[in-house]
Order: C-alpha cells, then sequence, then structure tokens
C-alpha cells in the first residue's frame, strides 16, 4: 500500500495558489479513481486503488510548513514506512510543467518537504515535485508561491496536472525506476 500526499495549504483562500498544486494532484487521482477525501483530525485522506495497487490519497488540514506531523500520523496509523509514501508537491526551481520524481534526496527549498524529512529523520522517501516556475527576478519567495497562476498559464497547468496523474498512475504499476524514465524532463 502507498500513501500519496498530496501537500498545500487548508482554505478557499489557497485553493488556487502554485502552493496548492500537490491537492490538485490528489483531488485528480481522487477524481479518476473514485476516491473519496473525508477530512480527519489532521488530514483530508481516502482510500482507494488505483492501477491496481490499493491507495491512500491523503491532504495535511496544517499548514504546509507543518506537514510532516500529518505524514508521521498517516504512516503510523497505516503502518507503512516512508518509501510506502509519495509526496506530491510544488517546485518553485522548476520550470512551469516540468515533473521530476525521485526516490530520496534533499528536500531543496520546499518548506513543506523539509518538515517531512525532519519530522520522519530520513531523505528516503520517493516524490514528485511538479513545476510552478521560478520567481520572477526581485520576487518574495513566499508571496510568488501563495500567488495563483497567471491567466496564459491555464492550459499548461493543467496539462501538467495530468501528467503528475500519470506519472503517479504510472509509478503505481510499473515502478519507480519506468516512470523516471517516462516522466522526468
Amino acid at each position: 500500500m502507498y500513501c500519496l500526499l498530496g501537500l498545500g495549504n487548508p482554505g478557499k483562500e489557497y485553493a488556487a495558489t502554485r502552493h496548492n498544486t500537490g491537492f490538485r494532484v490528489t483531488n485528480l487521482l481522487a477524481a479518476r479513481h473514485g476516491v473519496r477525501l473525508r477530512s480527519r483530525l489532521y488530514a483530508r485522506t481516502g482510500e482507494g486503488w488505483i492501477a491496481g495497487q490499493p491507495v491512500i490519497l491523503a491532504q495535511p488540514l496544517t499548514y504546509m510548513n507543518e506537514a510532516g506531523g500529518a505524514a508521521v500520523r498517516l504512516l503510523k496509523r497505516h503502518d507503512l514506512t516512508p518509501q510506502g509514501l509519495l509526496v506530491i508537491y510544488d517546485d518553485l526551481d522548476l520550470d512551469l510543467g516540468r515533473l521530476r520524481l525521485r526516490g530520496e534526496g534533499s528536500p531543496g527549498t520546499h518548506n513543506g518537504m523539509r518538515n517531512i524529512v525532519q519530522r520522519l529523520g530520513t531523505e528516503d522517501l520517493p516524490r514528485l515535485r511538479v513545476g510552478i516556475g521560478p520567481k520572477p527576478p526581485g520576487a518574495d519567495a513566499a508571496k510568488w508561491v501563495l500567488s495563483p497562476f497567471r491567466k496564459g498559464e491555464g492550459k499548461t497547468v493543467e496539462e501538467v496536472l495530468v501528467r503528475a496523474a500519470e506519472a503517479v498512475e504510472c509509478f503505481l504499476q510499473e515502478g519507480l525506476e519506468v516512470a523516471m524514465n517516462r516522466y522526468n524532463g
């Protein structure tokens, strides 16, 4: 079983922001596979099947920088190791529309992923980074990730959300290496 943890911030005011890309991917997966997400104390979760694999879709109900608490609870509740967690999140270090799937590594500049790594005590966990584009020169990173996508970016955003969902499905069905070769780049 895998837990597919999409990162974002709770609340309608954040729904369309760049930082909620992980939520948007897990919402798309839930819709495509008939998984109903319900609010619990620490996360919205739903169980179902994707690509022949049992999964838990989850979205922390904490703010992004505290996502590690939900990750710890999910792994403990479902008796999973960190390798059974696939974290899906936005990345301002990747161009808009790019995907980067990895089995381990540094959290980079992403505070939500940094909190997960800190709370789990390991960088050895799979993750799917979804490019939201670099911030404009001189722009504040926090304001950039909490801003909505620009009007002209809508088509690219919708396409990358679909490709991200497909990358997750490939990861579940064919494994990390195949998914990396097919979707990274």
